[in-house]
């Protein structure tokens, strides 16, 4: 009897990790692939948990230890999913400690998988230490591709796109935020910002007033959820309207390039050229012009010998 209960307690036990290896879609249940040893940082859903891939269900089922930042939101993504792997809680407080026994999972050869309570990991979260140290120790590390909240505000601010720059939280103290808004002023790309809801009127208010009241921009709210919004147009009426409003839910503020400045009429180029020549010689005057106006020297030198030559 003693035997058959072990062998029945074996069998039940195996019966368990197959569901733990597993994940269900719908009334589907899949098995999960075994993984190479590694850390793999796995993007989760921002919102909408059914934008998670099958790539990331696999690996969250797969993996022999799951990190996350906060095992309670975790667990909701597994339990939607029929996701038996127990979660292991990784973050900014327990960094360190966590950190040594995640990696020596990986240095005993087994796959780590690191997840955020939304979105991609790494980014405004403690995992890039945890990635920086497996690299250094030589494991592989493997990011998977999904949910981002500054894509997902990105795309649908309607703002350029070809070159953007992703500045994470401003600083809270007016005058430090005031301070990183000049140092990103001159900047050409588009620029995306994580903001608090109790902050966001304050912070349409400087940037308006250090970038230019004229700059199109984007308040990105709730992205993928049920009362996901978009408000787009200048700062100045963004920061009116956000002026006395109060909002709630997780924030994305996308800022557009700065606009370009408007060529200078024909008589401040021909005023500012007969200034310079009065003590340079012309080439250097027409030099100094196109650096202080950004026109083409060539075509600078040329309208001097013709200013010179009318006089």
């Amino acid at each position: 009897m003693d035997e058959d209960r072990i062998g029945a307690e074996a069998a039940s036990e195996t019966a368990a990790e197959g569901q733990a290896r597993g994940f269900r879609i719908g009334q589907a249940s899949l098995p999960a692939r075994p993984l190479e040893p590694g850390l793999y940082l796995v993007a989760t859903p921002i919102g909408n948990l059914g934008d998670i891939t099958l790539r990331a269900l696999e690996t969250l089922a797969g993996a022999d230890m799951l990190a996350c930042e906060d095992t309670r939101v975790t667990r909701v993504l597994l339990d939607r999913y029929g996701i038996r792997n127990r979660p292991f809680s990784y973050h900014e407080h327990n960094a360190t400690e966590a950190g040594e026994r995640l990696l020596a999972a990986l240095s005993a050869g087994k796959s780590v998988a690191l997840v955020s309570d939304a979105g991609t990991p790494l980014v405004s979260d403690p995992g890039y230490r945890l990635a920086q140290s497996a690299i250094a120790a030589g494991h592989r590390v493997v990011p998977l591709p999904g949910a981002s909240a500054p894509l997902a505000a990105l795309l649908g601010s309607g703002l350029p796109n070809d070159a953007f720059l992703f500045a994470g939280f401003l600083p809270t103290k007016d005058k430090a935020r005031r301070d990183r808004l000049g140092e990103l002023k001159a900047s050409p790309a588009t620029l995306i910002f994580f903001e608090s809801p109790h902050r966001i009127g304050a912070t349409l208010a400087a940037a308006a007033e250090v970038l230019g009241a004229a700059r199109q921009a984007a308040v990105c709210r709730e992205l993928t959820k049920t009362f996901e919004e978009f408000r787009r147009g200048t700062l100045e009426d963004l920061a009116a309207a956000y002026d006395d409003l109060a909002v709630k839910g997780e924030i994305v503020l996308v800022i557009g390039p700065p606009l370009p400045e408007a060529a200078p009429d024909a008589d401040t180029v021909d005023r500012l050229l007969l200034e310079l020549s009065a003590t340079l010689s012309t080439g250097k005057a027409a030099s100094e012009a196109a650096q202080r106006l950004n026109l083409n020297r060539r075509d600078l030198y040329d309208r001097l010998i013709a200013l010179r030559r009318d006089e």
